[in-house]
């Protein structure tokens, strides 16, 4: 018994030399708690999450759904360069992620009450309007909605996760990065941002800034990428010196004013999707030709065709060449100058209209919010902007006001007003899709008895447009007032790449520049209740169509429209497809052209870039 008692009265001498284990013991507990530092190091993870989640509601987007795995990555990726950076420059994990995650809802929190207000995200080019924006932001409600208490409930909870792993990891000081890892993180930054903002990484994955729906990428990567297209390299041999010499010697040699008539009223009508395929491929084989009346229209008319920049869809880009006569060839492909390039008092044919005494009016009878257009109308000299809601008892065709009722509504305007007027309409009624209802609209046009229930209804669209320009010129001429009516359409209708390809014969791809320029081809007409020379079989692009709609109002020509119409004596048509001359010859190539057709365009790329991108060194009134 003696010697069994004896490890007993012998333990606690033992206990001593066996503590050191002790602590060994808690390498089974769950390992998160292996390292105090991992709930900090998860809580600074978690927050780019937390911040895409928190901008998308603001953005009135569903972060689940709305966007491709693409965009969400893309989104990701920046708002992870945010954290970094911000960490970096703090040297504290959980005060940098409140630091980022912070500034992520106050910038998108802006960005929610301007899509609330204005219809469209925030882009870098409102950046420079801040105080304008200051001045008008006391006019608007900001009472929180659903979105922005959602956004802040995210917010709340995850700086309550950080300050909870702040009180499970209590850090002393600052939590130095080494050097090798500044070092090769901003090394990392900076690759990446080159391989985004300067190689074809956006557009060969299908990322583009600009779309209909602005909140389509996601806030940060729509407003990144929309950076990215904002720069524009100088032309070659650019200066503000070669920009005051091309002013200079255009203002002293080129076109002169001409002596026609000023109208009273001036109304430019932009047609959606108005197009005359008819014309262009007999082979359709339309029941009826649903532009009869157009294509009747020969007294006191000037028309012919216009080569748009952009086909199925881009509106807001034909816009912008019309009533600016700068190029599109000249800027980022995929991108639209309304949203990143048009600055406040831009000189425009706007602008021009008003110096000569009209009071101008923009309408287009639909959102408001569509291409940045809000802005950009007041920023050009717009007097008056209208849109869906200000149509008076509009008709609808399918869903949207009726050419007959948006021309009504330019007939009140101009019938209370003691002119002149100058009014610039962007039409609605033919907007894609073609597959919608019947909706108040006959099937009066049928395909080559194809039976193609699309085609039919946007040529029986066409014939809808057809009647309504009609009675349009009839008001008119019955009208004691000089009137001039321009009409385009703005591109050709987005109808199936089988449908064109059936047209054409071929794979669009094996297609030559002369038949891809016939996709690019929409009519026009400048009609006038007055004598004006008439024309027929005019080819022009969408660039100088504002020229010529000058020449033939009478409107003395500014020194930036003189060196239009010099250039398009020579090369009628300069768009981003490709180029015809003044005897005929298309090419693709600038490097084709005859070498003094060359240096002239060359000289109206230099112009356009100092009307766009060098506002503080224009020529004193080359653009009005």
């Amino acid at each position: 018994m003696e010697n069994d008692l004896i490890p007993s009265i012998e333990e606690p001498s033992v206990l001593p030399e066996s503590q050191p284990e002790a602590p060994r013991k808690k390498l089974h507990l769950p390992l998160c708690l292996k390292s105090r530092e991992n709930a900090a190091r998860a809580a600074f993870v978690l927050g780019p999450w937390v911040s895409y989640l928190m901008v998308e509601f603001l953005n009135n987007n569903d972060p689940f759904d709305s966007l491709t795995a693409e965009q969400v990555t893309l989104n990701l990726v920046w708002y992870y360069l945010i954290f970094w950076v911000i960490r970096m420059l703090c040297g504290r994990k959980g005060l940098g992620a409140m630091i980022a995650s912070g500034l992520c809802f106050g910038f998108s929190l802006a960005n929610h009450y301007v899509l609330t207000f204005r219809g469209r995200i925030i882009f870098p080019c409102d950046l420079l309007t801040l105080q304008t924006a200051a001045n008008v932001a006391k006019d608007y409600d900001y009472t929180p909605d659903k979105a922005i208490w959602t956004a802040l409930a995210l917010l709340g909870a995850y700086w309550l996760v950080i300050l909870l792993a702040h009180l499970i990891f209590h850090p002393k000081g600052r939590q130095k990065l080494k050097r090798l890892t500044i070092s090769v993180s901003s090394a990392l930054i900076v690759a990446y941002c080159g391989v985004f903002f300067f190689t074809p990484l956006l557009p060969t994955i299908g990322i583009y800034a600009q779309q209909w729906k602005t909140q389509a990428n996601g806030f940060l990567l729509n407003f990144m990428a929309a950076l990215r297209y904002s720069f524009v390299s100088k032309p070659d041999g650019y200066s503000s010196e070669a920009a005051q010499e091309i002013a200079d010697n255009v203002e002293t040699t080129s076109g002169q004013t001409t002596a026609a008539t000023q109208p009273t009223n001036l109304i430019v009508i932009m047609n959606e999707s108005f197009a005359d395929l008819g014309a262009d491929f007999p082979s359709l084989g339309l029941s009826a030709d649903p532009l009869a009346y157009y294509h009747s229209m020969t007294e006191n008319t000037v028309k012919g065709m216009m080569v748009s920049p952009v086909t199925g869809g881009g509106t807001a880009n034909v816009e912008f060449e019309y009533l600016t006569g700068d190029s599109l060839a000249f800027l980022p492909s995929s991108t639209v100058a309304y949203q990143l390039y048009c600055y406040n008092a831009m000189p425009s044919m706007v602008s021009q209209a008003a110096s000569l005494g009209y009071h101008t009016t923009a309408f287009h009878p639909y959102l408001a919010s569509g291409w940045n257009r809000t802005s950009v109308y007041d920023w050009i000299g717009f007097d008056d902007k209208h849109f869906e809601d200000d149509v008076q008892n509009p008709q609808l065709i399918r869903q949207y006001v009726s050419d007959t009722s948006d021309y009504e509504q330019i007939y009140r305007w101009t019938e209370a007003s003691a002119g002149p007027d100058f009014v610039f309409n962007v039409t609605m009624q033919n907007h894609s899709g073609y597959a919608q209802g019947w909706n108040n609209l006959d099937r009066s046009v049928e395909v080559n008895g194809s039976g193609d229930g699309v085609a039919a209804q946007y040529f029986s669209l066409m014939k809808e447009s057809d009647d309504a320009i009609r009675e349009l010129v009839e008001h008119y001429a019955a009208s004691d007032e000089k009137t001039m009516i321009v009409f385009f359409g703005d591109h050709q209708p987005p109808l199936s790449n089988s449908f064109y390809e059936r047209l054409y014969g071929k794979a669009l791809d094996d297609r030559t520049t002369q038949e891809v320029l016939q996709q690019y081809k929409v009519p026009f007409f400048i009609w006038a209740n007055y004598d004006i020379p008439e024309r027929d079989n005019v080819l022009i692009s969408s660039n100088y169509l504002g020229t010529l709609t000058c020449q033939l109002a009478g409107w003395p020509l500014t020194g930036y429209q003189q060196l239009h119409a010099a250039l398009m004596d020579v090369l009628p048509v300069a768009t981003t497809i490709g180029f015809v001359t003044d005897d005929g010859q298309i090419t693709g190539q600038e490097s084709d052209l005859p070498e003094q057709t060359r240096k002239l365009y060359e000289q109206y790329r230099l112009m356009a870039y100092n009307h766009l991108f060098d506002e503080k060194n224009h020529p004193d009134g080359f653009y009005g």
